[in-house]
């Protein structure tokens, strides 16, 4: 819990004595209590995968977690997911704006950049709150692969592999050990299917897991279906049963 704010959390444009802005702490929690995201980069690809809990009457359909930026490039949010939408369509302006300009993909780390920008905005003026939602960025451009996460604060920084969400902590410890920068597409698409199993109260379906990928040889984004989803799966689950209890 959080300590005593003694009323510097009431707005965001006062910091505390010891220079602190709660709103922005906050913000970054209410990310640690959505559910799991995480991104993997490879030399091939760059994997997005989420945790999506669907209720007993919900339609299938589009993932409300993976957002398709430009054809190159995608988005995976952990948090207050409407606040996602809200940047995603910055974003998609960008991306547009950068081929009508420029005649060219826009940058993944240019996207990056404007959206930490949109956030760290709304940690600076009064009556706006922050941004309750972390972005992980993925996409393939000039540079190759490359990976992104973008949080409340409005930092971003380039990963190979990262998770945010619920349970992130235990997920990156996990990627620490089993990631390595020469891993195969497949291995990742599986350590992305490990890592969330790891967490996850659903051991055993894949109903509740999201995946999409951005190939280096096509630079199209790609939604894995369900029968995708399960192939990897099921070494996935084999690799979770043997950890450790926590």
């Amino acid at each position: 819990m959080f300590p005593a704010a003694a009323g510097y959390d009431r707005a965001i444009t006062v910091f505390s004595p010891d220079g602190r802005l709660y709103q922005v702490e906050y913000a970054i929690e209410t990310v640690r209590r959505g559910s799991l995201a995480v991104g993997i980069r490879t030399k091939s690809s760059v994997i997005l995968a989420v945790e999506e809990k669907p209720r007993t009457l919900q339609a299938p359909g589009e993932t409300q977690k993976i957002f398709q930026v430009d054809d190159h490039l995608g988005v995976a949010a952990a948090g207050y997911v409407p606040d996602a939408r809200v940047q995603v369509d910055q974003a998609r302006v960008a991306a547009q704006s950068n081929r009508l300009v420029y005649d060219e993909p826009v940058e993944v780390e240019t996207i990056a950049k404007k959206l930490s920008d949109m956030s760290q905005q709304y940690t600076q003026y009064a009556g706006v709150r922050p941004f309750g939602v972390s972005l992980i960025i993925a996409g393939v451009d000039s540079n190759g692969p490359e990976l992104f996460l973008c949080d409340p604060s409005g930092t971003y920084i380039g990963y190979y592999a990262i998770a945010i969400g619920a349970g992130s902590d235990q997920v990156l410890e996990y990627l620490q050990q089993r990631y390595k920068e020469e891993i195969s597409e497949e291995e990742a698409l599986t350590l992305a299917v490990e890592s969330i199993y790891l967490v996850s109260e659903d051991k055993i379906g894949t109903r509740h897991i999201k995946m999409a990928m951005i190939p280096v040889a096509t630079k199209q984004m790609k939604r894995l279906g369900d029968q995708e989803i399960d192939k990897y799966a099921e070494k996935a689950r084999s690799r979770v049963s043997k950890q450790p209890s926590q």
